[in-house]
This record gives C-alpha cells, sequence and structure tokens, in this order.
C-alpha cells in the first residue's frame, strides 16, 4: 500500500464519525471508470460515499473537457458547491472540494483563481495522489494542484476495491491518444498512448467478475491502438487482450471502445467472426463524410477507406450493429460536403450514432481556423441529420421485434416487477422479471420497439 495511503488510514482511524463524500462525474464512460477508482481509493482511507453534496465531507467533480462549454458548466456548478460548504461551515464543519478530470487538467491554475473554493486540483493521471493531496490541502490548509503527467503507472497504485458491483463494468485498457485530431483535446488532457499490461488487466477483470460482474467494456481513448505487453513479454493487440480475457469462465461478454478506423486491424476484425464472447456491437467515428474536412480534421482516413471498413467487419459479423460519432459545421464546411456526412450515413445505416455541433476547444488547431460556421447553419445541419440517424436507430430496433434474444438483467426499472437489461446490440431492454435474476443473462422474446428501447417477454426455460 503506497505511503499516502497508509498516512491518512492512520489519520482516519482516529476520527470518528466516518467522513463522507459526494462525487459528480461527467462525460465519457473513462470517466465512469475513474470515479469507480476514486471511490474505491476513498473507501480505503475511511471515507464513506452520500449522494447529498450538503452532508459531504468532500465535494469532488470528476470532469469532462469533450462536451461544449464544459468548462462553463464546471464553475456553474463549482458556485452551488460554494453554497454548500458555506452552509456546513456555518454549521462548524470543514469540507474539502476537489476538481478532478480533464477540465482540472487543462485549467487547473485558472480554476483555483477563478474559484478559491477548491481546494484540490487533480489532473486524471494522478488519481493515485489524491489521499496525499487531501491530507496536505487539510493539514496545511491550502489549495494544492497536481496537473502533471507522473513517470509511475497510476492503475499500480489504484486499488481494484471491494464495493459491490452490478453485472456490468467498464475497464480501463488504454489512455491518451497520439491521433492529434484537430477538434480534440485528449492528447493534451491525457497524454500520450499508455497501454496497461495484459496480465494488470486481466487481474482486474478477475476480480471484478469474482464480485458478480458478467459483462466488461474495454476502454481507451483510442482503444484499438492498445500495445499492453503481454505474459510472453511481447507487445499484445486488442484483440489477442480479448482472446485472453475470454478464458476467463464467469465472464459472458466483452465489449469495447472507443475506436479509430486506422485501428481496425485484421485480427480485430476477425475476433467479431470468432470469438463469441464479443458482442455484436462496434463503436467507431467516422466524424465526417468529405474528404477535404477529415483531412482539416487529421483524421488521417477517407470516406472510402471508412466504408470498406466497415464492409470488411460486416462480412465478418453481418448482424453487427454499428455506432459512430460525427460532428457538424467543422470550419469551412459547405453544404455539398455537409451532404456527403448523411451520404456516408445513408450507406452504413447506424443503428446508434452520437452527433454534435463543432465547437472551439481552446488550445486546440481547429480553433483558430478561419471559416467558422455560423452557429445558425450548425444548428440546421445537425437536425436534419440527426432526423435521419433517429430514423435508423428506430427502423433498427424495430427489427428485433418478434426475435428471442439473450438479455443481460442490469437493474431494476421503472415500474414495480420491471426489470431492465441489454441485449447483444446494447438495446435497453425492458421486462417484468423478479429481482433475483438481476445479473443472469435470460432469452427476451422482444415484442415493441421504439427509438430509444425494447420491450420484451421472459422466455421460460422448460428444462
Amino acid at each position: 500500500m503506497p505511503l499516502s495511503i497508509r498516512l491518512i488510514l492512520k489519520e482516519s482511524s482516529m476520527d470518528t464519525p466516518t467522513k463522507t463524500y459526494f462525487i459528480k462525474t461527467y462525460g465519457c464512460q473513462m470517466n465512469v471508470y475513474d470515479s469507480e477508482r476514486i471511490k474505491d481509493t476513498l473507501s480505503e482511507i475511511g471515507y464513506a460515499e452520500t449522494d447529498r453534496m450538503e452532508k459531504a465531507d468532500l465535494i469532488l467533480l470528476n470532469t469532462c473537457h469533450i462536451r461544449e462549454k464544459a468548462a462553463e458548466k464546471v464553475y456553474s456548478e463549482l458556485g452551488r458547491v460554494k453554497q454548500a460548504k458555506n452552509a456546513r461551515k456555518r454549521q462548524g464543519k470543514d469540507t474539502l472540494v476537489t476538481v478532478a478530470g480533464c477540465v482540472a487538467q487543462a485549467e487547473g491554475r485558472e480554476i483555483m483563481r477563478r474559484a478559491p473554493v477548491v481546494d484540490v486540483v487533480i489532473g486524471p493521471q494522478s488519481y493515485h495522489r489524491l489521499p496525499a493531496l487531501l491530507h496536505t490541502a487539510r493539514h496545511k490548509n491550502c489549495q494544492v494542484l497536481d496537473t502533471e503527467f507522473p513517470a509511475e503507472d497510476k492503475f499500480q497504485h489504484l486499488p481494484h476495491g471491494s464495493r459491490p458491483v452490478s453485472s456490468t463494468a467498464f475497464v480501463t485498457v488504454q489512455e491518451g491518444c497520439d491521433k492529434f485530431c484537430t477538434f480534440c483535446v485528449v492528447p493534451y488532457t491525457r497524454g500520450n498512448e499508455f497501454s496497461r499490461p495484459v496480465a494488470e488487466i486481466a487481474t482486474e477483470v478477475r476480480s471484478l467478475t469474482d464480485r458478480g460482474v458478467k459483462e466488461v467494456t474495454l476502454l481507451g481513448q483510442n482503444v484499438n491502438a492498445y500495445h499492453g505487453e503481454g505474459p510472453d513479454g511481447r507487445d499484445w493487440s486488442l484483440a489477442r487482450l480479448i482472446d485472453h480475457l475470454s478464458d476467463i469462465e464467469q465472464l459472458a461478454r466483452i465489449r469495447y471502445t472507443t475506436s479509430h478506423p486506422r485501428d481496425m486491424t485484421p485480427d480485430l476484425i476477425a475476433a467479431h467472426r470468432d470469438n463469441p464472447k464479443l458482442m455484436p456491437y462496434l463503436h467507431l467515428p467516422f466524424q465526417a463524410g468529405a474528404d477535404r474536412i477529415l483531412a482539416a480534421m487529421n483524421r488521417k482516413h477517407t470516406s472510402k477507406d471508412y466504408l470498406e471498413i466497415i464492409d470488411k467487419i460486416r462480412t465478418a459479423r453481418p448482424d453487427i450493429a454499428l455506432s459512430t460519432d460525427i460532428i457538424v459545421g467543422f470550419p469551412g464546411e459547405t453544404e455539398a460536403e455537409f451532404n456527403a456526412t448523411l451520404d456516408v450515413v445513408r450507406e452504413v445505416n447506424f443503428a446508434q450514432a452520437y452527433s454534435f455541433k463543432y465547437s472551439p476547444r481552446p488550445g486546440t488547431p481547429a480553433a483558430t481556423l478561419d471559416e467558422q460556421v455560423p452557429e445558425p447553419v450548425k444548428t440546421e445541419r445537425l437536425n436534419r441529420l440527426q432526423s435521419l440517424l433517429r430514423a435508423q436507430q428506430q427502423t433498427f430496433n424495430k427489427a428485433t421485434i418478434g426475435r428471442t434474444l439473450p438479455v443481460l438483467l442490469e437493474k431494476p426499472g421503472r415500474r414495480e416487477g420491471q426489470l431492465v437489461g441489454r441485449s447483444p446490440y446494447l438495446q435497453a431492454v425492458h421486462l417484468e422479471a423478479s429481482p433475483q435474476q438481476l445479473g443472469q443473462i435470460v432469452e427476451v422474446k422482444i415484442t415493441a420497439a421504439t427509438a430509444n428501447s425494447l420491450t420484451g417477454q421472459l422466455q421460460i426455460n422448460p428444462n
């Protein structure tokens, strides 16, 4: 156990009652994973979670820099945090406030200047240092900043935890990106590509399956660029890692996200054909349909390249559900170039997609490009695109009506007696089932579909 955690554990053992923390997570799935590791770390130093900010001795915001006006949303939330902290102070209670994640990495000193309520600012590569930073802020009564890219591997210091988990879990296997798309902040907030060793990932997955997890989603900013050290001392590909994890008997399902078209290697495409535990769902962003715009984005692929990859994937796994990311209104995008994006969408026919208006990110090359597209034009184009995408998603969902699908039951539904699970294609499925069946994979006949979810009937096994 690291010295910083031992120090805080010793201190916490003398403190009663147990301290509490409140955590709010913004953005991507990797932030969800990071928040889980932060929770494990706080649990080890004697903190218990609360869902009420005003009851927390520690308030932590785990931020994301991908969405529009991300930083301003954090400052707005910090206004509410300040009110909670001041209210507790009037009651004679101390509160530590921490801002973590990608906004913290990008704007660390600015956060401390604009929001004196913040005690600790910590970047996503330094979470293993959180106990020591909290200790410093608390006992020296000062603001603490850690947004360096440390030489040590944070994953070797973060605990896997023993808290209860659901039937699904995220596992980060790769961080950072070397692609440097001109619209993206990831290389600046998460750093260069780093892949965790295979043995370390396998240990974490086994720990999760021992606690009831049936499905893991392998995460990375550029996950299919994974090249972690294998047990043989050589770099392993993502496909080989997936094959290795498939040997874990209790693990029933594997997914991965987010991928880059240039890293869809033949062995990974073949894994979708050959590995029954790898679910028939792939999120593969293409971002724009016009080659001039793709070049300006520094995507390093053309629309033809993307469509050829899609053809290879569908040849390997004909029933695969495809998802993507699309940016509308990149600087200089013409109406004809936007129509090229619509053409790609029509040709691929996506089961799901995430689409956004381009918004400048400070520090990225695209933010200084000329010919920024007017906001009303971006809005109108996005509306047209999303109308097409909604229709495609609803068509895909309706095609499952009458089929019987294996569904992993994940959580209670909104109505009494209702559970919600996921199909192999990542669709939400609502059905009537017993709470004792949570965590099980059951056969469900799909009876209805909307653009966002399915409804089904549990099929009773006669045996």
